[in-house]
């Protein structure tokens, strides 16, 4: 009921925004409205990029692709290295209405807030970064960071200490002084329609178990044994969530069913990230009350 009260409240001349946790139900929502109202269903999740994954992220599916126009989906390759800026540019390009949907909040709250205009890291810094924290070197990272970076940004994410590192040594200036210049954001939030899915946890956990179980049983495994023979633990399509833990089985390391389970536990922590970025960064965005009452 609350979802079809969303809709009909809907202007269909302006963008709609919709961001929630994985496995919440956002990429069915946003097929609703463009079938209903038309627009283009825009990719927001930053592993629904990548070329090699269609069952393992749950990117949309050929009746999907076909029911609605559908953009920069798995349109990365994996040896390519891919920003939030360089989304935001393809972004830019799109014609009409979009509804942008996804659960990668950086790129959401970039859309709707602005990034900043961070020049591009140099290729051996990230080789540097990554070595390092191969290498279990994220205390020394913090600790090279400027104060304030240092004191607002989440210390317990390593891929966003890494990125901080990477700025200022490549550039020399801290993080937060660069977003202390962002620029206006693509779409602002007064012109867009942004809404966060909300949902009980449980009930949460039930769909991220079953929905894995759908993409192991429905090719999953068999597209992380096709990308085994190029595997690259640092490449960032090699961080989907799944990825890790089948190419482990597929090697040996261990049985199915302990991937299945470190795979599951990886995706419910993902959603307690999700949810905090969500409830930090989102507070002015319409909630939405998903699964049961």
């Amino acid at each position: 009921m609350a979802r079809q009260h969303l809709i009909d409240r809907l202007d269909p001349q302006r963008h709609v925004v919709i961001a929630g946790p994985t496995a919440s139900g956002k990429s069915a929502l946003a097929l609703d409205i463009a079938l209903r109202q038309g627009g283009t269903i825009v990719n927001a999740d930053a592993m629904q990029i990548w070329s090699c994954w269609q069952v393992l992220t749950a990117r949309p599916d050929a009746d999907d692709l076909r029911a609605a126009p559908h953009a920069l989906y798995g349109h990365v390759a994996p040896d390519e290295s891919y920003s939030v800026g360089d989304w935001l540019r393809q972004v830019a390009r799109l014609p009409g209405r979009l509804i942008v949907v996804g659960g990668t909040g950086l790129y959401l709250s970039a859309l709707t807030t602005g990034l900043a205009p961070i020049p591009p890291v140099p290729a051996q810094v990230r080789q540097q970064g990554d070595a390092m924290l191969q290498a279990g070197g994220l205390a020394g990272m913090i600790a090279g960071l400027d104060a304030e970076t240092r004191s607002r940004i989440d210390l317990q994410n390593p891929a966003r200490v890494q990125r901080a590192w990477e700025v200022l040594t490549a550039t020399g200036k801290g993080l937060v002084a660069w977003q202390a210049d962002t620029p206006a954001p693509l779409i602002p939030l007064e012109q867009a329609h942004c809404v966060v899915l909300e949902s009980d946890r449980d009930w949460l956990a039930e769909r991220i178990a079953l929905r894995f179980d759908q993409m192991w049983a429905g090719g999953a495994v068999e597209e992380v044994r096709a990308m085994l023979p190029h595997w690259d633990a640092a490449g960032q399509w090699a961080r989907a969530i799944g990825a890790p833990e089948i190419a482990a089985y597929l090697r040996g390391q261990f049985d199915a069913e302990t991937a299945r389970s470190r795979a599951i536990i990886a995706t419910r922590q993902y959603a307690k990230a999700q949810r905090i970025w969500f409830r930090s960064r989102m507070k002015p965005w319409e909630k939405l009350r998903v699964g049961p009452a």
